[in-house]
Order: structure tokens, then sequence, then C-alpha cells
């Protein structure tokens, strides 16, 4: 959420079709661990694409105070590493701003090194409990030391004797796994991570590009991750994928505009983020993948979105929602202009995201003409194909860029303007969404 003043109302009007390219930014789950990755290796590591945020630019902060070379030169990130074990103790505080990511990543880093650090951030991040990350951290050796309940500013004094630890996730988080894998890193023997629920999988993946043994398997107990420690990790040159969240927008947005093509090229495509784009095409969207490709151990594409008139509403597998969490509220701009129902279960998360994001979105539909029906954890759009959206409304954004990019988009294949109360939230994910899609043609201006 943005801590931003004056509101910035915007509308998005049917014009012109929208063509051409729209270079989204990075994908900033895979920008922290490029640098970190980066940091833990022996050579130069090489990071094109990098998501320049601030909570990503902390990121390279931390690594520097850790002892690692972290420039910028001409739009390459270039990190001269210190190699698994080879952390400095730093000087002073790392403060990790509003990042959950970065923080709980680096702490993983540096427990098992017989160094002492100590993490704080924004008001925010202070506010936020990292117990989830320490009790783990513990069990390799590593001791921590925090305000209450668990709270930042904290101290963690990393293990001099670290052993491996074998530990089953109690809830499905992608950070706690990270940062146990990274901590045993440094661990002789294997480090075990068992998760009932698979989560995002890039520093599985991004550690084995760097050359670390790690074995994934699903077992009946869940996911199991063995990582063989100690293992000198290589440096990489890394194209960091676009960000699959970001790209939902323009894609959707070549879907639903008539006359449209849109190319949104070096898109992430891991499994646990691409759901959006496997339901697209269920309902019968002409989206292309083009020059499948694999970098940095993640697969990536170039997709190609255009618009044919003849989207089918479909039943969204509850199974699937934990790969497009974020991407429903765009879901259910494209289902508006379907035909027949789209019905999305197993999606109770979204009322606890940013905002309400069912709440947001049905209102928004049911007055821009659209039928919703909502439950505690599903919701059903029903379609009114093509060229049936109403438009016509101010939707209210609640603080949520989500909900103010579906909204827009909305308004550019409805029969009349849409405006949203406040675009301005929509800088803290997407801070070029404006310049980009009035480039691909959109009609989408302050008002």
């Amino acid at each position: 959420m943005s801590g931003h003043g004056t509101p910035i109302p915007m509308t998005a009007r049917a014009g012109n079709p929208l063509k051409g390219t729209a270079d989204v930014p990075g994908d900033k789950s895979i920008s922290h661990r490029s640098l970190i990755l980066g940091a833990l290796s022996v050579g130069e590591t090489r990071v094109t694409g990098l998501l320049e945020g601030e909570d990503v630019l902390d990121t390279a902060e931390a690594m520097r105070a850790f002892g690692a070379s972290v420039e910028r030169q001409d739009g390459t990130w270039v990190v001269q590493g210190v190699g698994v074990g080879g952390f400095a103790e730093p000087g002073d505080v790392i403060d990790c701003g509003n990042s959950g990511t970065g923080v709980r990543l680096i702490m993983g880093c540096m427990a098992t090194s017989p160094i002492t650090a100590t993490f704080t951030g924004d008001a925010s991040l202070r506010g936020r409990p990292m117990g989830r990350v320490t009790e783990p951290l513990a069990l390799f050796g590593a001791q921590s030391f925090g305000r209450q309940g668990g709270r930042l500013p904290m101290t963690v004094v990393g293990a001099r004797e670290p052993v491996p630890v074998r530990y089953a996730l109690p809830v499905p988080s992608a950070q706690v796994k990270s940062a146990i894998l990274l901590a045993g890193l440094n661990a002789p023997g294997e480090t075990i991570v068992i998760e009932k629920e698979a989560t995002r999988d890039h520093t599985e993946r991004m550690l084995a590009g760097f050359g670390a043994r790690v074995g994934v398997e699903d077992s009946p107990v869940g996911r199991v991750i063995t990582l063989i420690g100690q293992p000198e990790l290589k440096a990489q040159t890394i194209v960091v994928p676009r960000d699959p969240s970001s790209a939902a927008f323009p894609v959707c947005a070549g879907i639903v505009v008539p006359g449209s093509d849109v190319l949104v090229p070096n898109i992430g495509l891991n499994p646990t983020r691409a759901g959006l784009f496997t339901t697209l095409r269920e309902m019968g969207a002409d989206l292309a993948y083009e020059n499948l490709r694999e970098e940095g151990g993640e697969p990536v594409a170039d997709l190609r979105a255009r618009f044919n008139g003849s989207l089918k509403g479909v039943e969204v597998p509850p199974e699937r929602a934990a790969s497009m969490i974020d991407e429903y509220p765009i879901l259910s701009v494209v289902a508006a202009f379907a035909e027949g129902p789209t019905i999305m279960r197993g999606v109770k998360e979204l009322r606890v995201k940013e905002s309400d994001r069912i709440d947001a979105m049905a209102r928004a539909l049911r007055a821009a003409g659209v039928e919703v029906e909502d439950g505690p954890d599903w919701w059903i759009v029903h379609g009114r194909g093509a060229d049936g959206v109403e438009g016509g409304v101010v939707a209210e954004t609640r603080l949520d860029h989500r909900i103010a990019m579906s909204c827009l988009i909305l308004g550019l294949a409805a029969r009349r303007p849409m405006s949203v109360d406040d675009g301005s939230p929509i800088a803290t994910s997407f801070p070029i969404f404006e310049t980009l899609m009035r480039g691909l043609g959109a009609d989408l201006v302050r008002a």
C-alpha cells in the first residue's frame, strides 16, 4: 500500500486498438535472489533487468555491508562474490526498508557464519514478527535477540559450528523455506525442508543454476527439498525475467480491446506464478508463448496477446489459486468480456490483501453493469461478451494498486469510460504503468 498523499483520479476510455511491445518491470523475487546468490558465489555475477525498486536496492546495500562488491555499470549490476561462508561482519545496522523478503533471506544467509549482524526496517517491517524465520535458524545454532514478539530491530549471532537441519514448514512460506536453504549452504551435510503445499520455487531453481546440489521430490508428507551443504557456487550471468504479475495488465488489455496485438517480452513462466496465463488460454484467448527458453534456471517466453472476441467463461480450479492469487482482479475483468460465467473458488486470501479484493472488484463490476455473485472464498462473474460491458462509473480503489489497474483496463474495452478515485498506489508495483499503456495506444488520462 502506498504511503502517498494527494489522490490521483484517472480515467480510461475505449479508443484505438492496442499495438506494440510492452516492456514491464523485472521480477522482484528473482531480483533479490540474484544479488544474494551473486554475493555468495565465487567470481563476477552480472545481472540485467534487475527491478530497481527500493526493496531490491536495500538488499544490494546489505550485500555490500557483508563484504561483496555490488555496482551498477551502464544498466548492468555487477556483483563480486565472497563465496559461501565468506561473509564479513557488517560495521553497522542492516536496514531492509519495507522488504520482508530481503530481511528474511539475508538473515538466513548469515546465520551459519560466525558473525553478528543487527537488522532493522521501516515502521511496517518493524511490526512484522520474525519468529517464523529465527526458530528454524536456531536449529542450525544461530541465536537471535529482538524486541518483544520477535520483532525488529533484531541481532542475529551466527552459528560458529553449524549443523544441518531437517524442518517441516508449519505454514506455507517461500520466504521461510528460502531462509533455511540459504542457511544450509554453509552447514555440512544435508539440509532438508518439507513443505505440505508447494510455494514459489525461485530459490531452489536459482541455487541449482548457481551450481548447488538441490533435490526436489514429491512424497506422501509433501514436497521434500534436499540441499547438499558447502558447495562452491559459480558466478552467473542473469537476465531477470519480467514480472508475470505486472505483465498480466498489458496481456489482458490486449485480449479484451478489439483489434489489439500486444507483445510482452521476457516474461517468467515459473509454474508457481503462471496460473493466469493457463486460465486465459482455457477461456479461448489468443495468447501465444514465443521464443520459449530458460534464464537462470527459470522458464521464460515472450507473450503475444491478440484480441479474438470469442472468450468463454470457465471454472478456475481452486488448486490453481496459489499460482495466480494476485491476478484474480484482472481475471475478473477478462471474465466480464467473456460469454457465460467464470467461477473462481479457493480464493479467501483475496479478502485480506491490500484490500478485500473480491468485494472491491465485485462492486466496481456491478456498477459497470456486470452481474457478480460472491461468498467467503468464491466469486462468479457472469460475462457479457466482447461488447457487453457498460462502464461509465468511478470505481473506488481502496489504496490498492491492483484494483486501480484492473478497473482502468476495464475502461479500455467498456462502452463508456471508467474512472478510478485514486491511481497513485499503482506506483508501488508498476511505476511505469501509465506510460507503458499509453505507449500501446491506450486512452488513459489523469483527471
